[in-house]
This record gives structure tokens, sequence and C-alpha cells, in this order.
């Protein structure tokens, strides 16, 4: 059981799984910021372009006994799609930001070449066409 609770502890303190847990609660604290901004911004500048009342939330359907609340789903996709644009825009900054700085990779060196008599893809150290056996100029080197 110590040694259980001793990997326990040492997984628990790892610099992911605690940036994970970190990340989840600024996500959650984040989220409830989406929900406003739609809820007491957007959904209030959409009401005054379109003249009428964009309350999703009232929008519900009764079926027998059972009340559907599709409006209330409808505002959860445009927060979700909210939230994931600007997640989108703060992962494309943030990898913007860091390759501000690095040097592009140089090309590798190349590994083959084109035989100059049956075109074929041989290797570059080849002195010989494994395909039509012609013997390759030591120039040739592409």
């Amino acid at each position: 059981m110590k040694k259980f609770l001793e990997e326990f502890k040492t997984f628990a303190l790892r610099g992911n799984v605690m940036d994970l847990a970190v990340g989840v609660i600024i996500g959650a604290a984040f989220q409830s910021i989406v929900t406003s901004l739609t809820d007491n911004i957007i959904t209030p500048i959409l009401n005054i372009f379109g003249n009428a009342e964009l309350d999703f939330s009232g929008l519900v359907l009764r079926i027998g006994g059972a009340n559907i609340k599709y409006g209330a789903f409808i505002s959860s996709v445009i927060d979700f799609i909210i939230m994931a644009f600007i997640i989108f825009l703060m992962v494309k900054a943030v990898n913007k930001l860091t390759s501000i700085g690095t040097k592009p990779e140089a090309p590798a060196a190349p590994t083959t070449k084109v035989c100059p008599f049956c075109k074929s893809e041989i290797a570059i150290e080849a002195t010989r066409c494994p395909h039509c056996t012609s013997e390759l100029a030591e120039k040739e080197a592409v």
C-alpha cells in the first residue's frame, strides 16, 4: 500500500498533471466568462439587428408530457463555438510567439538521385543503377 501511495504521489505531482489541473480550472472559469459574454453582450447585440428578442433559453418543444429544452442547447452550442474560436486564436498567438526567434531548419541533404539513363530514383552513393545496370559517373550526383 505504501508503494502504491508513493507511485500516486509521483504521478500526481508531475508537471504535466499539475499543468492539466490548472488548465481545467482556468477553462471552467473561462467558460463562465464566455457564457456571460454570450448572454449579456452578444445576444442583446443580435436583438438590436434582429428587432426581436433572441432568448434561446425559452425555446421548448412539448411532446406528450416531456419538455425538450432545445433553446438551452442552442445557447450551449453558441457558447462552445465562441469558446473554440477564442481558444483557436489563443493557440495561434502562442504558436506565433514561440516561433519568433527560431531559425528555420535547413533542408536535409538529398539521399537519392535520378539515373540519367532510365530516370529511376537511386541511392546517392550508387555508382551503378540497380534498375538498368548503367555505370554512373561520379560527377552525376544530383
